[in-house]
């Protein structure tokens, strides 16, 4: 096969480039002590990312007492920096008031590429403007849906249009999350990628020992806010109580919505049937996913549910809405889609009850499924 001296200088340059060990910086205002999705991505993807070679650290700001330089699995550096949090754990978008210690962690490391993640995150979109000042490649991560009409969907879009400019790539975590991006931010869908999220299923196997044959368990582990569906969530339990004297739930997370479950748990005296945990680390919520038989979400909007996966992986039988980016994240014959209200969720889940109790629901079919359904891991 002969090729043309130009040809020949395009395919080493590619060879070159592919071959080249990057400094990353990943900037949000989410990373850990703080837990979530995009936490553990972030962790997740650095974890990757060395495993490859290249040189990865993490800027984000102070958690508490947490402050100044952290070092994690193999060596992960995390920046904890001194910014004050605005609201909801993310800094004020002043754009200057970072500039200075972002820029000591850019020089310092000698990055390469920033990665920032989140659209909610106040920092990753200083990052992104300082960084092209600095003439750094950047890659922008989102992992959220937004509307076009409330005021602070407005607001953040326009924020996200002057971001993402001149930003090198974006990733998104579905399809409907890439059109979402596409739409709010004016971009060409061209530099506009889309990689979903995914698990490990070997951190996620079930083991049936840990149910409870004598009840049916359904399973909800969320952030307590309203995106999250709490609302829908409190007028679930006391219907499907009354309805089923063996029905329990276990819900593990936290948040501002927590109240709305603890007066339905008063009102109704379900206090022995319904569990909050409270907040989870990571590494516990296998040993609580494989004790139930159901797994709930009922969340409003969503560009990618990683729980969703996590229980599936364990054998629950799962329930959510239809809403955003769910439908693409597992087969039909693995999820029960509802719409967002109180109704179709209670129908969905008698549909599972019954299925269980009938004995229809194989949990080790759904096991031994799941690996090749969920989207490979990182380093796959």
């Amino acid at each position: 096969v002969k090729c043309t001296a130009g040809e020949g200088i395009q395919q080493w340059d590619a060879v070159r480039v592919s071959s080249r060990r990057h400094n990353i910086c990943m900037v949000s205002d989410f990373f850990y002590p703080n837990m979530g999705g995009v936490e553990s991505h972030i962790y997740q993807l650095s974890q990757c990312l060395i495993e490859k070679g290249h040189k990865v650290v993490i800027a984000t700001h102070a958690y508490g007492r947490r402050k100044g330089v952290r070092y994690l699995t193999k060596g992960l550096k995390v920046y904890y920096l001194p910014l004050q949090v605005m609201y909801n754990q993310s800094t004020a978008t002043t754009c200057f008031h970072s500039l200075p210690l972002l820029r000591c962690v850019f020089v310092r490391e000698r990055i390469t590429v920033v990665h920032a993640h989140s659209s909610f995150s106040a920092m990753a979109h200083d990052a992104l403007f300082h960084a092209k000042t600095m003439g750094l490649n950047t890659v922008f991560t989102d992992h959220s849906l937004f509307g076009f009409a409330d005021v602070s969907s407005v607001l953040t879009n326009k924020l996200l249009t002057v971001s993402l400019c001149d930003t090198n790539h974006i990733v998104c975590v579905s399809y409907t999350s890439k059109e979402n991006t596409v739409l709010r931010a004016a971009l060409n869908p061209e530099i506009v990628s889309v990689i979903p999220n995914a698990v490990d299923p070997t951190d996620f196997t079930p083991d049936p020992s840990h149910r409870h044959d004598d009840r049916i368990t359904i399973v909800v582990i969320s952030r307590l806010v309203y995106r999250k569906g709490i609302d829908l969530l409190g007028g679930i339990i006391p219907e499907l109580c009354l309805k089923h004297p063996d029905l329990h739930f276990l819900i593990g997370g936290e948040g501002p919505k927590r109240i709305v479950l603890e007066e339905v748990r008063e009102k109704y005296q379900l206090h022995d049937r319904v569990r909050l945990l409270g907040a989870l680390e990571h590494k516990n919520v296998r040993g609580v996913l494989v004790q139930g038989h159901i797994f709930l979400n009922t969340s409003l909007t969503e560009a990618f549910c990683m729980a969703i996966v996590e229980g599936a992986s364990c054998g629950l039988q799962v329930v959510s809405t239809r809403v955003g980016g769910i439908p693409e994240v597992l087969p039909e014959d693995l999820i029960t889609l509802c719409e967002p209200n109180v109704r179709s969720l209670c129908a969905g889940l008698e549909t599972v009850i019954a299925r269980q109790r009938s004995g229809s629901c194989n949990h080790y079919k759904t096991c031994l499924t799941i690996a090749p359904s969920v989207p490979p891991t990182w380093p796959t």
